[in-house]
């Protein structure tokens, strides 16, 4: 509405001032979601996403620093961004800040362009998983795993019990499915911009500056200044943040402060903050 009023003014007094709204897309993505996680989700985005393409602008600015996770979750926010971007008419500017490696490059191809600091990391496209496993632990402290199952497979990778070979097998089966999901949606998105490499989809990561040899991303540079340059001088950039009630603005737990819910809260925030702390170590972070 601001810029069909600004539109029918006369010249003279038309507002050269563009303001572009920046949506934060930052951390490990995971599914879920509480008052002591910081994760990254459909859920914890979605807001904030439908409320900048509900701006009146020419552009979304997108700020990208993830290394990834929840190949679902990715796909989602993937989707919910290109859903608005076709629904409204808008561009998709995605800015990299440290890393968008796996989900977090695949919430970056959700850009019309993707623009880089030279030494941002970016790329991943890949499937992993990981964890323990404790069945010598478990002979050593004299503790007996027992589990009894509804259906063979219900217990497949058990942490406590030794690794079969038909189970990996099947876990490599999914983690391949999953990983052609990944790579169809990168050449759908990165088409001919993207270069012959035989590593380029093989799990391997890259700086911003590579990523631009690669076809990974579109350019370098950060934010202000490309838009600056894009959209004139006096562009302004309008951060797009959650709305705190007025019982979370005095607890650092919102309105959910009891004493069991806190400690697990408490508890899984560990867990998530291990799990975070994980994937940002591949990359160096």
């Amino acid at each position: 509405m601001k810029r069909l009023i600004n539109r029918l003014l006369p010249k003279s007094w038309r507002s050269t001032i563009v303001t572009i709204p920046v949506v934060r897309l930052h951390g490990a993505i995971m599914s879920g979601g509480g008052p002591m996680r910081s994760s990254l989700s459909l859920a914890s985005s979605a807001g904030l996403i439908e409320k900048a393409f509900a701006f009146d602008a020419p552009a979304v600015a997108l700020s990208i620093n993830s290394p990834g996770g929840s190949p679902v979750q990715s796909r989602l926010i993937f989707k919910r961004i290109r859903d608005l971007a076709l629904e409204k008419n808008k561009k998709v500017l995605v800015f990299v800040e440290d890393v968008a490696a796996s989900g977090g490059y695949m919430i970056a191809i959700a850009g019309d362009e993707i623009i880089a600091d030279p030494s941002s990391i970016v790329g991943s496209i890949g499937v992993v998983s990981a964890s323990f496993g404790f069945p010598e632990l478990m002979k050593k402290i004299g503790v007996e795993r027992r589990v009894h199952t509804a259906g063979k497979n219900k217990s497949v990778l058990d942490p406590f019990k030794p690794e079969k070979k038909e189970d990996i097998d099947r876990l490599k089966a999914l983690q391949l499915e999953i990983h052609d999901t990944f790579i169809d949606l990168v050449r759908t998105r990165r088409g001919a911009k993207l270069r012959d490499d035989p590593d380029m989809f093989t799990g391997l990561f890259w700086t911003g500056k590579k990523g631009l040899e690669l076809g990974l991303v579109d350019a370098l540079g950060d934010m202000r200044s490309v838009l600056k340059e894009r959209y004139g001088p006096k562009t302004q950039l309008k951060l797009i943040s959650a709305q705190r009630g007025l019982l979370s603005r005095f607890s650092p737990f919102g309105s959910s402060i009891g004493a069991a819910h806190i400690a697990a809260s408490a508890a899984d925030g560990l867990i998530d903050a291990a799990q975070e702390r994980a994937l940002w170590s591949r990359f160096g972070l």
